[in-house]
């Protein structure tokens, strides 16, 4: 496992996160999130791959503790790209990072590529949201760049992500 890139954002916060010039020297892609939104009212983390999130799919299963459900989510313009899961909701812990471990098989290869992703919002009361999903960006087109943002906000400071290729 070899770091690409970390990235850890400022004072006044971030609109992304992006990792650019990705080659295609490994097999594998391993991001880690540590994710704070400033607005702490139901926020996504959002990815896309190359600019293309018409390709992004993904299944979800997801509790809180007090209940469960599964879905399933499509790339759209309005929030330009995919959700990796809920950042903070309303009433959590204040100024509290959510983590996110997001795996993404043969992203250099010319066929499509799977993903994964474990996700845990941290907070520090009864009710915390985890969930697990299974994704495709279904392009044959290697990835050279993902991007990672906060649906209708910004990440906070502090917030952090870095990517690892895996050969």
């Amino acid at each position: 496992m070899t770091l690409i890139e970390t990235i850890t954002v400022g004072s006044g916060g971030a609109t992304s996160l992006e990792f650019t010039g990705i080659d295609g020297e490994a097999k594998d892609l391993l991001c880690l999130v540590s994710a704070i939104d400033p607005a702490n009212a139901l926020k996504q983390l959002i990815m896309n791959i190359n600019d293309d999130y018409s390709n992004l799919s993904s299944l979800r299963l997801q509790g809180n503790g007090s209940i469960a459900n599964s879905g399933t989510s499509t790339g759209s313009s309005g929030d330009d790209g995919i959700s990796m899961g809920q950042i903070t909701a309303s009433g959590n812990t204040a100024n509290t990072a959510a983590s996110y471990s997001i795996y993404i098989s043969n992203y250099a290869g010319s066929t499509p590529k799977s993903f994964s992703v474990e996700h845990a919002g941290e907070n520090n009361a009864t009710l915390a949201v985890m969930s697990i999903r299974a994704g495709l960006y279904d392009s044959t087109s290697p990835i050279t760049s993902l991007q990672l943002s906060v649906q209708d906000s910004t990440f906070s400071e502090y917030s952090t992500a870095s990517l690892y290729s895996i050969s």
